[in-house]
């Protein structure tokens, strides 16, 4: 009994007060729950009001829930909030924010509630997992992802855009020339699609009951995403969890026998190929070799089939939001390519292409959070961070801060780019769609380059504009998602 008023009063009670001796402070939180409740009522009243300006954003609004948190109700840089018996420094500060990028100690690592948490999703993979076990997934994955590997999947991306392409072709010739399309699932199929292939060796359809799957226990845990930090919650066997654990355990069946099949058939030296024969290189048994293999393959999924499909949604939505953007841009990439398939030296050469997809993942960073825990006592600038105290950083707000990048944070200004990052802002820290410092994502080159393709080949066999059935809704889940999707009023040339 001790120990649970222990852990869920007095650690949370010391720990609060440690920050508030270094001034920072937040609202008082409720036993079990923390600030739960009101931060739920917050985010609920700004997904449910309406937007009226279809080129902004205004994930202020959305982010508000943190706002609120502030001592002041104002957008405090730095304040403390707790969820359940988790206590969180809101770190919006970009000098505190640079100071965290270039931490590389192993002891401010990814929070120890994603991998308890988000368990069923991302298991000990490469996303959630720490130290040595963390460094040695990165080892083996990193070199797979570099550049030169990159441009080695250019003709997969190419084939996936070009059945894209084919498909939306179809569609319009029996729509009599334009077609309202919904674009999102045709987004996560080419992504999905990329990602089988390039990565796992077969199409997007045989892992379609794989993404499927994935897709649909993401959609339960991010109901969840507010209750992490209520205690033993997980363990109940509520409606949610006892979904939650039959996908999970339906999803690790699949990925297994995919693997199963691949060793049959013989593999392609591919990420696969790559993940197993370092999980067998290693001192670990077969049901530990089968979970390396499991939560990396999920990780995989998650991080490089969800966001980028997201982005490239978000994109088609500004393109089509901003015409004069959109014939710039098709323009740039019929005189750059001259009707052929972009490849490495034509995509270079896409500077407006390049300035829109980094304007999209401003506006839009596919991640809504950054967070980090301290894993011991240690100093982040000038702040001191006990053990157990996590780290946020809402990009969202961080990409949209007009002290940072000037009053038309707001806006879609994609020539803020034209002098790379560091012209666009007053501190180029404060750009982080890909994450920051040691962790940041490893499949950054891969992203950019499906959005430059599929854009580009897009661009240069359609044009498009919202349809008025579009409406412009924002959800902050485990990723920045269109709430509706994205309805486009679609032409071919």
């Amino acid at each position: 009994m001790f120990a649970n008023y222990n852990e869920l009063v007095i650690k949370p009670k010391k720990l609060r007060e440690m920050l508030r001796k270094q001034g920072i402070n937040g609202p008082p939180p409720k036993i079990l729950f923390g600030n739960i409740l009101e931060i739920k009522k917050s985010r609920n009243a700004a997904e449910n009001t309406p937007i009226n300006h279809p080129h902004r954003p205004c994930f202020s609004r959305l982010c508000s829930l943190f706002f609120h948190s502030s001592s002041n109700g104002e957008n405090n840089m730095l304040f403390t909030f707790s969820l359940g018996n988790m206590q969180i420094i809101y770190v919006n500060n970009p000098d505190l924010v640079k100071e965290i990028t270039k931490c590389t100690s192993l002891d401010l690592g990814r929070p120890k509630y994603q991998q308890k948490e988000l368990g069923p999703l991302l298991g000990q993979g490469i996303l959630t997992s720490n130290g040595a076990i963390w460094a040695r997934q990165r080892k083996i994955m990193a070199p797979e992802l570099f550049m030169d590997k990159v441009k080695g999947m250019m003709n997969i991306i190419t084939e996936s855009a070009d059945s894209l392409i084919k498909s939306w072709k179809r569609e319009i010739s029996t729509g009599g020339g334009i077609r309202e399309i919904v674009v999102d699932e045709y987004m996560k199929r080419f992504s999905g699609d990329i990602i089988s292939r390039a990565c796992f060796g077969s199409s997007y359809y045989k892992g379609q009951e794989i993404f499927s799957k994935l897709g649909a226990l993401q959609e339960v845990m991010s109901k969840k995403t507010l209750s992490i930090g209520i205690p033993g919650l997980r363990y109940l066997p509520t409606k949610s969890n006892r979904e939650m654990w039959a996908l999970e355990k339906e999803i690790c069946a699949l990925i297994l026998k995919v693997v199963k099949e691949r060793q049959q058939e013989g593999y392609d030296k591919d990420l696969l190929h790559i993940l197993v024969e370092g999980a067998k290189s290693s001192d670990l048994s077969q049901d530990a070799i089968d979970q390396f293999i499991v939560d990396n393959c999920r990780n995989i999924y998650l991080a490089g089939f969800e966001t980028s499909a997201v982005a490239a949604s978000w994109c088609l939505m500004l393109l089509a939001s901003n015409p004069e953007w959109q014939t710039r841009v098709r323009d740039e990439v019929l005189e750059v390519c001259h009707g052929q398939v972009p490849d490495t030296d034509t995509l270079r050469k896409m500077k407006q292409l390049n300035m829109v997809i980094q304007e999209t993942l401003r506006l839009y960073p596919p991640s809504p959070t950054l967070s980090r825990e301290a894993l011991s006592d240690m100093k982040i600038g000038d702040i001191h961070v006990p053990k157990g105290v996590n780290l946020w950083t809402m990009v969202a707000t961080l990409h949209t801060d007009t002290d940072i990048w000037g009053p038309d944070a707001f806006k879609f200004k994609p020539e803020r780019f034209e002098n790379g990052i560091a012209g666009a802002c007053k501190n180029p820290n404060s750009y982080v769609p890909f994450g920051f410092g040691q962790r940041v994502c490893l499949g950054q080159n891969l992203a950019m380059v499906e959005l430059k393709i599929l854009m580009a080949l897009i661009l240069s066999n359609f044009s498009f504009e919202l349809s008025p059935k579009y409406v412009h809704s924002p959800a902050m889940r485990m990723i920045i998602e269109p709430k509706n999707g994205v309805n486009l009023l679609i032409k071919q040339l």
